[in-house]
C-alpha cells in the first residue's frame, strides 16, 4: 500500500494529499501518518508550500468527515430506537440506553470531536456519532477543522524537519497508536462489565 500511496502523492502534491486524506477518514486503514510525513518530505523535497499543504490535508478531513456525519445522521436516534426495540435484547440494549448516550453526546459531544481528531482511530468514527446526536453542524466542521489542524501540521511538520528520514517517525507513530488501542481496547471490557453488572441489579 505504501509504494502507491507515496507515487500519487509525488505526482499530484497538494491535490493527491487531499484526496488520500479525505479517503483516509472513510477507510481509517489506510495510514494517514505515512501521508503526512511524506507530504512534509515532498514540501522540503520539491519546493512545495507547507502552508498550503497543510491546509489541503485539512481540506480533506473535513470532507470526509461530514460524510460520515451524514451516515450518522441516517442512523438517527428514533431509528436506532426502533431497531432496539426490535433487536436489542440479544444485546442487553433498551430504548432508553440509546436516549442515555445520546443525552452524554449532547453533553461532551463538542469536546470529543476535538480531542478524538488527534486519537488514530476513532479520530474517523467520532464524526459518526456527532451525525446521529444532531450535533450543530457548523460547530462540528469547525472542531473537525481545529483537531485535524493540528495533527496534520505536527505531522506534516514532522516530515519537513526529517526530510529522507520521515519514514523513521512511523516506528514512533505505530506505538503510539498500539498503546491507543490497547486503551480503547481495555475502556470497552470495562464499560462492558460494569453495564452488565449495572444491568444484572436492576433485573
Amino acid at each position: 500500500m505504501d509504494g502507491w500511496i507515496m507515487e500519487l502523492l509525488a505526482e499530484y502534491g497538494y491535490y493527491g494529499v487531499l484526496a488520500l486524506i479525505l479517503v483516509e477518514n472513510l477507510f481509517p486503514p489506510i495510514p494517514s501518518e505515512l501521508i503526512l510525513t511524506f507530504s512534509g518530505f515532498l514540501v522540503a523535497s520539491h519546493g512545495l508550500s507547507m502552508g498550503w499543504m497543510i491546509a489541503a490535508a485539512t481540506t480533506g478531513s473535513v470532507i470526509g468527515a461530514m460524510f460520515l456525519y451524514g451516515i450518522g445522521m441516517f442512523l438517527d436516534v428514533p431509528r436506532l430506537e426502533r431497531l432496539t426495540v426490535r433487536y436489542g435484547r440479544w444485546f442487553r440494549l433498551k430504548p432508553k440506553d440509546i436516549h442515555r448516550a445520546d443525552a452524554w453526546f449532547d453533553k461532551y459531544g463538542p469536546w470529543t470531536v476535538l480531542v478524538c481528531r488527534v486519537i488514530p482511530l476513532v479520530r474517523s468514527l467520532i464524526s459518526i456519532p456527532a451525525g446521529m446526536s444532531g450535533m450543530n453542524f457548523p460547530l462540528f466542521v469547525l472542531l473537525t477543522a481545529l483537531g485535524s489542524l493540528v495533527w496534520n501540521s505536527v505531522l506534516i511538520f514532522t516530515g519537513v524537519k526529517l526530510g529522507a528520514h520521515f519514514e523513521s517517525v512511523l516506528r514512533y507513530m505505530d506505538i503510539y497508536s498500539n498503546v491507543v488501542y490497547i486503551l480503547i481496547g481495555i475502556g470497552g471490557v470495562i464499560i462492558c462489565s460494569r453495564y452488565i453488572t449495572f444491568r444484572r441489579k436492576r433485573v
